[in-house]
């Protein structure tokens, strides 16, 4: 049971990491949008491809555009931080 404990720990351990991480690209990509960055511009690219998916579902699910505001950034990372406490009290729970 120790073994798949420690192994329960480490992928919920590793999924929390990852989805910390998409936090801050979301934080940086929606920051990036009061800028009016280069477009061109690789780094800008990569966040627009990482998070533009999950934009686009969000919209097409729930109408977002609020008064000229788009919301879904804000939408994902209530999900996102649901999720990580979500996991973080799942790997506690299974400790005890």
């Amino acid at each position: 049971m120790l073994i798949f404990d420690s192994l329960l720990a480490a992928i919920v351990s590793t999924i929390s990491m990852l989805l910390w991480a998409y936090t801050w690209i979301v934080i940086i990509s929606a920051l990036l949008t009061w800028v009016r960055p280069d477009p061109y511009n690789p780094i800008v690219q990569i966040l627009r491809n990482l998070t533009e998916p999950v934009y686009n579902f969000i919209r097409s699910k729930i109408p977002t555009n609020i008064g000229g505001l788009d919301l879904a950034p804000i939408i994902v990372l209530i999900v996102l931080q649901f999720l990580i406490v979500f996991l973080n009290n799942l790997l506690i729970g299974g400790l005890r």
